[in-house]
């Protein structure tokens, strides 16, 4: 059931023209933690840190998914790209 839940976010976001990035547990550990190998603990206290939350998310699957997303940021230079337009709005 996973697997075809899986492939009908992907046929969506494809029909949609969406980009989608795949990464392992591992490359979200290590590009939120810096350590490929981190605890979920240190997943939800770096990503409070990073997206300078009140708290820690809960549940830890909600955690993930912002790791997630850190994670396709770093990959596709989106901190650049966010602050150029910053820049260009000055």
């Amino acid at each position: 059931a996973t697997g075809q839940a899986r492939g009908a976010a992907l046929v969506a976001c494809a029909n949609a023209g969406l980009e989608v990035g795949e990464f392992s547990p591992k490359q979200i550990k290590l590009a939120v933690v810096g350590a490929g190998g981190a605890e979920k603990a240190q997943v939800q206290y770096m990503v409070k840190q990073l997206l300078s939350l009140d708290a820690e998310p809960r549940p830890d699957h909600a955690a993930d998914a912002l790791a997630a997303a850190i994670c396709y940021t770093t990959h596709q230079g989106f901190e650049g790209k966010l602050g150029k337009r910053k820049a260009a709005s000055a």
